[in-house]
């Protein structure tokens, strides 16, 4: 193999550390067996096989699966104005009350049921140990300080020598700013620090402190192993390990199945009857710096693995960065590319061969003791990586045998990819080139020499490729769809109703457009998706196309991004994964109108077809975001950006892994640190249990209002609440007649209210209310603010008047509302918040009265229509009018749910004397977005 010498590391086995190895050479080994595999588009095959485990008609043992109810039917179109009847409206409610009664299940407010794996010694202890054998205690063992047994901070002299220590380790301060900090005078002495610069910390972390996870060394032969028990034995994941898989369903009759977690899906259940493994994540990504492989297993919960600050992630090896620019020949330059990238990761990964198949024992942070058989579960990377790891043609699909030309379409039907083909044509190395390059041919892969997924047990590397929400999905599908919306319906008109789109919490305002935006990240085109169905409604297309087909391509394809991302964050019911089958559908069923247009030839995209493999590997491993690219790209920061930084880029990766050992120490002593100050306590074990679907939230106020005393007249004219005296006197008339018999109507509450004079002039007002997160899952550290509505007043700066903000929110009208039940909810807007005196509240309510401690002025708009149009998929909602005064009324905030974004009715040309600021009193009509989050998306599909 042609290659030049490159550097790469990688934890090596049993008593030895990670290493760097020279690119040259290949391992030859026996050939794994592997089984033919395929699987048609919307089947669940579970029955019952004796081979080894792969996705084929005999994959799954025999287990009953409920009949995926109908949840829409899509009647054949001849025209666009003759599909989508308008007489559908009651089978809409029909469909969305079974769909939501689904969901409702599927969320946990029934609860959950939980199915054991049937074998009682899966995931069993092999013995039971004290907790003095816990990682903690053997940490601290190996720390000892003879003239001090009660310094917690040993080797370092005190508590404020350890903090010095770790802020310069892990704030981002380079060696030489800190060194120069230190040769201040009197710095050091003042202090009482036992090292003078950086230099000596260096020593002193090198040599005193353990070595929490393996060390890096330069060798010429990598194996690999330590890395398992870093991860696998960490005290902070200790009490939330899973040893052994479960079946989840949402009810008592185990009908809805529930997949989340990777030990829920059916590949552990399956590879348990064979033995007790844990799975291993294997992800990689050539950065401009460096080219990192990272691991992780599968028994850490996908909420902790999905932070890259929980440290569940472990640097595994810098693979090869060479571009191998003397071999002239392009073809040979990209084969010996690839040879050696698998060379490297063949060697990083062998202990994996004889461990995954004879199992090894491993110790847990808490001290217990399992045989484990570790093995390669599945590869996460973007499709470069995935043809690299498949050793498949650019263009093809890694996973399955689907044509080029075939890959647009939603119908025709494919098989995974044989594996056992590929094995074969593997092994025709050893009869020559010639033979070797024509069997790799005929099983339409590269000529790979021994690729690293070659022998190890039970792997199947077209199974082990996982879907890709980062770049299939933001920087692929949404990527294409805003190109050919920028064509089809013109960049001026996108970025002008793009401008033109009233603020929300969840909405980033893009001032200048977005056709304009160069280098865009995955996390604006999330951004972008949150808006862009509501802002092409009714836009004009050329040749006055009908645009229905459009919004429902565009909706297809956001219904499935939103399924798919919302499976990730949440849990993927059976019934879930029929809906994002059907949005996928839906796009294809109208993506013609783009080729109508003129804009696309075909649909022949990699990204596109992937798709179709979403819901087959969400049943097998879990939810997406057991294996998202988007974490190990924030690890690039960490583990190779910042680490690149800190050398003198000269012989970068000796200085690079340096600094991580010194990093890795450093964090590993600070959890001892926090153990011992904790008292050495042992937390009990945790439960997994579904996510909490239920999207619990708290409302929080501030303990100060944001004006403590604002007049009336101030609130009419500055904050808008036109109507307030009369709307709060209707409020006090309402409820200080809490003994009247029967609730008084209109005409005699407006009488009441007319006699009613307020003892105050002015109001301590609000101007914000948030929702914040609460952690049922225990993994999560802080609230975190998950929704807000603002109501600002109008107010000038200098010679500029700032004009108001007054948000739309969702209000609760009963309070046995549930969001499954729009009749009672309606949304407002929000024009003042404000708390009545105490002193007041005795004056004008009876003792009997509990008084809420927040009020709001809300401004209505019309009732839920019975059913979102019929092509976007939106309510239509307008201004409750009475004459020509607007609907308003006090409400409690508590009564408040949620903030909700409405996009103006444009019509076919956005009116340009509309801005952001006051768009929401310029237009009448409005379409509801249900797109901005998750929550918002499961109420009001």
């Amino acid at each position: 193999m042609d290659s030049e010498t490159a550097s790469s590391t990688s934890p090596q086995a049993e008593g030895s550390g990670r290493s760097h190895s020279w690119g040259e050479g290949n391992d030859a080994g026996p050939t794994a067996e592997g089984s033919e595999s395929s699987y048609s588009q919307g089947e669940d095959n579970d029955a019952d096989s004796d081979s080894e485990l792969d996705i084929d008609d005999s994959f799954f043992e025999p287990e009953w699966e409920p009949p995926m109810p109908l949840l829409s039917d899509t009647p054949d179109e001849t025209n666009d104005t003759e599909a989508y009847e308008t007489n559908d409206t009651e089978a809409h409610h029909d469909i969305h009350n079974t769909r939501q009664d689904i969901e409702a299940r599927a969320q946990g407010q029934c609860g959950f049921v939980a199915v054991p794996y049937p074998d009682p010694r899966a995931g069993q202890r092999v013995s039971r140990h004290s907790p003095d054998h816990s990682a903690n205690v053997m940490y601290g063992a190996q720390l000892v300080d003879d003239e001090n047994d009660e310094n917690l901070y040993y080797p370092f002299a005190s508590k404020i020598e350890w903090e010095v220590a770790r802020w310069a380790k892990l704030c981002g301060s380079s060696s030489t700013a800190f060194s120069d900090l230190l040769s201040i005078d009197g710095v050091s002495e003042r202090l009482g620090l036992s090292f003078k610069n950086a230099n000596e910390l260096n020593k002193l972390i090198d040599h005193e402190l353990p070595t929490g996870r393996p060390k890096f060394k330069r060798e010429q032969v990598i194996v690999a192993g330590e890395v398992f028990d870093s991860l696998y034995g960490d005290p902070d994941f200790a009490r939330y390990l899973t040893f052994a898989p479960e079946r989840h369903y949402a009810n008592d009759d185990q009908t809805v199945r529930l997949f989340h977690d990777m030990h829920t899906g059916k590949w552990w259940w399956e590879t348990q009857k064979k033995l007790d493994e844990f799975p291993i994540i294997i992800s990689s990504d050539k950065t401009q710096t460096a080219y990192p492989v990272y691991l992780t297993i599968g028994n850490i919960p996908k909420e902790i693995r999905r932070k890259p600050s929980s440290g569940s992630h472990i640097l595994l090896a810098y693979l090869p960065t060479t571009r191998l620019e003397h071999i002239t020949n392009k073809a040979s330059r990209r084969r010996a590319i690839a040879n050696l990238y698998h060379a490297c990761l063949r060697r990083v990964l062998a202990p994996l061969k004889s461990a995954g198949s004879e199992g090894i024992f491993m110790c847990s942070g808490d001290g217990a003791h399992r045989r484990c058989h570790p093995l390669f579960a599945s590869f996460v990377g973007d499709y470069p990586e995935q043809l690299l790891a498949t050793g498949v043609k650019f263009g093809e699909c890694p996973k399955c045998d689907v044509e080029a030309k075939d890959m647009g379409s939603n119908t025709t039907p494919f098989h995974m990819r044989k594996l056992s083909e590929v094995l074969d044509a593997l092994a025709a190395f050893d009869h020559g080139n010639l033979a070797f390059v024509h069997a790799c041919a005929t099983a339409s892969i590269k000529p790979i020499i021994h690729p690293f997924w070659e022998d190890l047990p039970f792997a199947n590397i077209f199974r082990a490729i996982t879907p890709d929400v980062l770049h299939q999905l933001y920087q692929g599908l949404v990527k294409h769809l805003l190109g050919w919306l920028s064509e089809a319906c013109g960049a001026a008109e996108i970025d002008a109703r793009c401008r033109r789109l009233p603020p929300n919490h969840h909405i980033r305002l893009f001032t200048k457009g977005i056709t304009c935006l160069s280098h865009v990240s995955g996390t604006e085109h999330a951004q972008i998706c949150r808006f862009i169905l509501g802002i092409i409604i009714d836009i004009r297309l050329p040749n006055n196309l009908n645009a229905s087909r459009l919004l429902r391509a565009v909706r297809g394809l956001l219904d499935f991004l939103y399924l798919a991302v919302g499976i990730s964050f949440s849990l993927g019911c059976s019934e879930t994964l029929h809906s994002l089958d059907e949005a996928l559908d839906l796009f294809h069923e109208n993506k013609d109108i783009f080729i109508q247009l003129g804009i696309r030839n075909n649909f022949n995209l990699p990204k596109l077809h992937a798709a179709r493999h979403y819901h087959l590997m969400i049943t097998l491993f879990g939810t997406t975001d057991n294996y998202n690219t988007e974490y190990t790209e924030r690890l690039h920061i960490d583990l190779a950006k910042d680490a690149y930084r800190a050398t003198n880029h000269k012989d970068e990766f000796i200085q690079m892994t340096h600094w991580l050992e010194r990093k890795e120490k450093i964090l590993r002593h600070q959890k001892y640190v926090s153990w011992c100050l904790a008292g050495g306590h042992q937390f009990k074990p945790y439960h997994s249990r579904p996510p909490d679907m239920t999207f619990s939230r708290e409302l929080v106020m501030t303990k100060h209002p944001s004006a403590k005393a604002v007049s009336i007249q101030k609130l009419v004219e500055d904050y808008g609440a036109t109507h307030f005296r009369e709307a709060l006197a209707r409020y006090v008339a309402r409820h200080g007649q809490s003994d009247h018999p029967a609730p008084l109507r209109n005409r005699a509450l407006d009488h009441l209210a007319g006699d009613i004079h307020f003892p105050f002039h002015s109001l301590p007002v609000f101007h914000k209310i948030k929702w914040c997160s609460i952690d049922t899952g225990g993994h999560a550290k802080g609230h975190v603010t998950l929704d807000s509505a603002h109501a600002k007043p109008q107010q000038k700066l200098g010679s500029r008047l700032i004009d108001r903000r007054s948000d739309t929110v969702l209000v609760s009208l009963r309070k046995d509302s549930v969001t499954n039940d729009l009749e009672g909810f309606c949304v407002g807007q929000v024009r003042a918040i404000f708390s009545l005196p105490p002193k007041s509240i005795q004056l004008l309510f009876p003792p009997t009265v509990n008084v809420p401690p927040h009020l709001a002025y809300i401004e209505w708009f019309t009732p839920f229509p019975s059913a979102p149009d019929r092509n976007n998929g939106l309510y239509k909602l307008s201004r409750s009018m009475h004459g020509s005064d607007r609907v308003a009324s006090i409400v409690p905030v508590g009564d408040i749910v949620r903030s909700v974004h409405l996009i103006p009715k444009f019509g076919d040309t956005a009116p340009r004397e509309w801005k952001s600021e006051t768009v929401l009193e310029d237009c009448n009509t409005f379409w509801l977005n249900s797109y901005i989050d998750r929550h918002t998306f499961s109420i009001f599909r």
